[in-house]
C-alpha cells in the first residue's frame, strides 16, 4: 500500500525542498517506486531534479485544473536508478491555487487525484509551500504522515506549535488518518549550543517522533540544487547524501515496523 508523505513546514527555510528531493533519490536508489509532488509555485523541487520549470509542456497547475490526465503531467527522472517520477511546478500553480477557491471539493483535489492515479507507488512524498494556502491544506488531506524538518533554534520551535495546530485541525476536519511521519533536526551544527539545547527540547517532548538521523549543515548540500541534482549525484561521499539515505532507511524500518504491527505479528525492536 502506498504511504504518502508530506513534507511541511510553516516557516520557511527550513529544508522543506532539500529534504523532498533527497529523500525521492534516496529512497529510489534502494529500488522504491516513488512519486515526488512539487506542490510549491516556487519550483524549487522540480528544478532541483534537473526539470527546467520554466519549459514544462504540462505540469501540477494542469493536473489540479482538470486539463491534463495525471501520466500527461509527469517527469520521469533517470537517476538515481531506477529512477522516480516527478510531478512538476512552476509558477502557474498559484493560478491552480485560485481555481480551487471556487470548487466545492477543494481540499480534496490532490487527495482524489492521487487515490485514482498513484498506486503504483510505494511512496508518495509531496513538496509543500512554506506557508498554509489551499496547496499546503490539500497536500495535509492527501497524505497519512506529515515529515516536519525543523532548523534547531529558537524560532523554529515557534513555527512548529503553529504547524502542529494546523495538523490537529486537519486531521480533525478532513483527514481523521493524518499523523506525524516524523521530526527531522536540519542544518545541524553540533559545535552550536542553542541548536543542541533545542535538541534535546525536541527529543524531550516529542520522544521517538524525533528521528534519530540529523542532518548537518553541508556545503556540497547546499550547492546540489544548484546543478539539477540530489546530493548523492552531486557528492554520494558528502555529509549530506550520507545522512538523507540514513534517513531513508530509518523510514523504511519505521514503515516495516507499522506494517508487522497492523497484521498482528510481534514487532522486534526499535
Amino acid at each position: 500500500m502506498v504511504r504518502t508523505i508530506a513534507i511541511a513546514n510553516q516557516k520557511g527555510g527550513v529544508g522543506k525542498t532539500t529534504t523532498a528531493v533527497n529523500l525521492t533519490a534516496s529512497l529510489a536508489s534502494m529500488g522504491r517506486r516513488i512519486l515526488l509532488v512539487d506542490m510549491d509555485p516556487q519550483g524549487n523541487a522540480t528544478m532541483g531534479c534537473g526539470v527546467d520549470k520554466n519549459s514544462l509542456a504540462s505540469s501540477a497547475c494542469d493536473l489540479m485544473l482538470g486539463n491534463r490526465v495525471f501520466r500527461e503531467c509527469l517527469e520521469h527522472i533517470e537517476e538515481p536508478a531506477p529512477g522516480f517520477d516527478l510531478l512538476p511546478a512552476n509558477g502557474d500553480l498559484t493560478a491552480a491555487e485560485v481555481g480551487l477557491m471556487r470548487s466545492p471539493q477543494r481540499e480534496r483535489r490532490l487527495a482524489h487525484l492521487l487515490s485514482e492515479s498513484g498506486e503504483d507507488y510505494e511512496f508518495i512524498v509531496i513538496d509543500c509551500p512554506p506557508s498554509l494556502n489551499m496547496l499546503t491544506v490539500n497536500a495535509l488531506v492527501a497524505a497519512q504522515g506529515v515529515l516536519i524538518p525543523i532548523q534547531c533554534e529558537y524560532y523554529a520551535l515557534e513555527g512548529l506549535s503553529a504547524l502542529l495546530q494546523t495538523i490537529d485541525q486537519i486531521r480533525s476536519n478532513r483527514n481523521g488518518a493524518l499523523a506525524i511521519e516524523g521530526i527531522l533536526r536540519t542544518m545541524h551544527d553540533p559545535r552550536n549550543n542553542l541548536a543542541n539545547q533545542v535538541s534535546t527540547q525536541l527529543i524531550t517532548h516529542f520522544k521517538d517522533q524525533v528521528y534519530r538521523t540529523i542532518i548537518p549543515r553541508n556545503v556540497r548540500l547546499a550547492e546540489a540544487p544548484s546543478h539539477g541534482q540530489p546530493a548523492m549525484l552531486y557528492d554520494k561521499t558528502s555529509s549530506g547524501a550520507v545522512s538523507y539515505l540514513a534517513l531513508a532507511g530509518e523510514i523504511l524500518r519505521r514503515q516495516e515496523k507499522r506494517h508487522t504491527t497492523a497484521v498482528g505479528k510481534p514487532v522486534a525492536g526499535p
